[in-house]
C-alpha cells in the first residue's frame, strides 16, 4: 500500500515580493469634471480612485439600502453620466476622466 507524499513546489528565482506594475503608479492628469473632486494636479490612477471614495465617504452618498451602490451628487454626475452606480462601475467611468 502506498501513500501519497505532498507535493512541494520548487523555489524559483521569480519568487519575492510582488511587483507593482509601473503603468498604475504614471501620473495622469483628471478630466475639469474630475478634478472638481481630486483636485487639479495629475495623480496616479489608485490615488484618484482613493480621492473619490475619500469625497464619497465625506458626502454620505453610498446607498443606505445597498452599499454597493454610489448616488452621485451634482459633482459626480458628469464623471458617472448617471445618478446611481456600482463600485466595480465607478473604476470604469474614472478610467474615462484621466488621461
Amino acid at each position: 500500500m502506498t501513500t501519497k507524499t505532498p507535493r512541494v513546489k520548487a523555489a524559483s528565482a521569480t519568487t519575492g515580493p510582488k511587483k507593482t506594475n509601473p503603468a498604475l503608479l504614471k501620473p495622469l492628469q483628471p478630466s475639469k469634471e474630475l478634478a472638481a473632486v481630486v483636485g487639479p494636479d495629475p495623480l496616479a490612477r489608485g490615488q484618484a480612485v482613493k480621492k473619490v471614495w475619500d469625497y464619497i465617504k465625506k458626502q454620505n452618498l453610498q446607498n443606505p439600502e445597498n452599499r454597493r451602490e454610489i448616488l452621485a451628487d451634482d459633482k459626480l454626475s458628469p464623471i458617472f453620466g448617471k445618478d446611481k452606480v456600482t463600485m466595480l462601475e465607478m473604476n470604469k467611468y474614472l478610467a474615462q476622466h484621466l488621461k
